[in-house]
């Protein structure tokens, strides 16, 4: 197929999604029918130029995290995302292949959750998709290309995150990573995916070969726990992080929240409002 039946069929698609359908605010003047193409972009977890670009058939090849991305936001059926895939030229991942797709139940969930910061990562702690309030808080994701999305990736080769640890909960929190990433490549052997990032890790991270061939298995620590973030701006904020698992899905949903009236609740408020308006500026 071209690509720019690719892009036509997303145009389309995206004119007959209706804002409040998604939980977002219909007002002022709209010239879209449906959603804005900064709407979908938001919604996917993607830059607005690369959906531009997309949409505009000048940006060819899309990833599977992108399709199924575009697809869950988008609410397309069984058989749309499967005509998607196809359209991208690619055959939609089967039951021995890692999903990326975002079902219709998580994505009203995401809906649900619009002003609470929300992060979708595959079984291989790949980030699918993350709101705004997410991006806020963590800092902007829709630049993030390949491997950088990886969580595994992010905090044993590259920049890590705005999370802070202490010595003990860093060695914790990465056996935990690798080990889940472990029982995760054991689960999908024919995963080229996963085969390749475990080739680039070994190559670029000596902890991660020594976690790596431990004959420790470890279970990925706590999946409630506190955590404390490095806001740029209104600085420290002790928060829950509740990580979901989708398990048809295999799906990891990261949801941060903070109790009622705390002081960290009201930084993590004022964290969401300056991050989303500088998102929209």
């Amino acid at each position: 197929m071209e690509s720019w039946e690719f892009g036509l069929a997303v145009r389309r698609w995206r004119d007959r999604v209706a804002p409040d359908a998604i939980g977002l605010p219909v007002g002022g003047r709209r010239r879209a029918v449906g959603l804005r193409r900064e709407e979908l972009a938001g919604l996917a977890g993607i830059s607005v130029d690369y959906l531009t670009r997309l949409e505009q058939g000048r940006a060819t090849s899309p990833s599977s995290q992108v399709i199924e991305a575009l697809a869950g936001a988008l609410r397309l059926s069984d058989a749309e995302r499967e005509h998607l895939f196809r359209l991208a030229g690619q055959a939609p991942p089967g039951l021995d292949v890692i999903s990326a797709r975002v079902t219709r139940s998580v994505q009203r969930l995401l809906d649900r959750l619009a002003n609470t910061p929300v992060a979708v990562y595959d079984a291989a702690w790949t980030l699918i998709v993350a709101n705004q309030p997410y991006d806020a808080l963590m800092g902007e994701t829709t630049s993030w290309r390949g491997i950088e999305r990886n969580g595994v990736w992010r905090n044993l080769v590259g920049p890590g995150t705005r999370a802070v640890h202490d010595r003990q909960e860093h060695v914790e929190f990465e056996a935990g990573l690798v080990a889940d990433l472990r029982l995760t490549a054991a689960r999908y052997p024919a995963d080229r995916g996963v085969t390749d990032l475990v080739r680039r890790l070994s190559a670029n991270s000596p902890r991660f070969v020594e976690l790596w061939d431990s004959a420790d298995l470890v279970t990925y620590p706590d999946r409630s726990r506190n955590k404390v973030i490095e806001h740029p701006t209104v600085g420290r904020i002790t928060l829950d992080c509740d990580t979901l698992i989708v398990a048809g899905d295999d799906l990891r949903i990261m949801v941060y929240t903070a109790e009622p009236g705390t002081e960290d609740a009201e930084r993590l408020a004022l964290a969401v409002v300056l991050g989303t308006q500088a998102l929209i500026e």
